[in-house]
């Protein structure tokens, strides 16, 4: 089966490393135009010469905000617009994994998470929804964890936040199907990401990162970590007109590795 997206549009935010990286240079090299969201103007700058030479003939916006605030919000989608004519596509990718005990975890930590991770979310579906509406054609993931459905101990605000995306996502499904806007989550596991290469760094161990992965793949059923190119395959998919009839679903993209389905 081939793929394509047939210069359908595409917002990407934390689309300048990992995973929204992955996402959007396999969106371009599938015949769609990409912007790619995040705040450093370096990394951006990197990640949009890879997806150029990726796809040269693919429209690039790179676009540097502040996402956490509404302000953030509008003015991304607005330069995304200016740059691509429209947004067809909305992948809601951005975000952390701040976790800690429920005890310890502050106000000020529940405010960040929620405004990155939910927030962020709510504004570009808003921003995104009435054209996707008119034009009768969209596709929206909401990128989150399979701690939503399975969270587990120490595991907040960020298994929280992920939940509360798994239920926006269902309740944009069934109100915007009729008008041919699809929406859904994907699940992240342990996929190889520049998050997990900082993970690796923090832990401040004397083991390599070949071999950190082949530890941290011990969890997983399919005994190792995931790729972004896989996950940005299920992306892929779900995007394009081959994914019409998938929506108001939350799929893991994890190896097996979380107990809920």
């Amino acid at each position: 089966m081939n793929i394509t997206l047939n210069g359908r549009a595409a917002l990407i935010t934390g689309g300048s490393k990992g995973l929204g990286l992955a996402m959007a240079k396999m969106f371009a090299e599938s015949g769609g135009h990409v912007a790619i969201v995040a705040r450093g103007a370096e990394s951006l700058a990197k990640a949009e010469a890879e997806i150029r030479a990726a796809a040269p003939g693919a429209k690039v916006a790179a676009i540097a905000a502040d996402i956490r605030t509404a302000e953030g919000c509008e003015a991304a989608y607005a330069a995304a617009v200016k740059g691509l004519g429209q947004v067809d596509i909305l992948i809601n990718n951005a975000g952390t994994s701040q976790r800690g005990g429920f005890l310890e975890v502050t106000d000020a930590l529940w405010q960040d998470d929620l405004d990155l991770k939910l927030f962020a979310a709510i504004r570009f579906c808003r921003l995104a929804l009435p054209g996707m509406r008119d034009r009768k054609w969209g596709r929206i993931i909401n990128v989150l964890n399979i701690g939503a459905k399975a969270p587990l101990g120490g595991s907040t605000p960020t298994s929280v936040s992920r939940a509360a995306g798994m239920a926006l996502t269902k309740a944009m499904a069934n109100e915007f199907a009729p008008h041919n806007v699809l929406v859904n989550a994907m699940l992240v596991g342990i996929i190889e990401s520049d998050q997990w290469v900082r993970r690796h760094a923090s832990e401040q161990r004397n083991i390599t990162w070949e071999d950190w992965k082949a530890e941290q793949g011990k969890a997983v059923p399919l005994g190792r970590i995931g790729k972004a190119e896989e996950f940005a395959s299920m992306a892929l998919l779900l995007a394009s007109e081959q994914g019409g009839f998938i929506s108001g679903t939350a799929i893991n993209v994890d190896g097996g590795k979380s107990p809920v389905v």
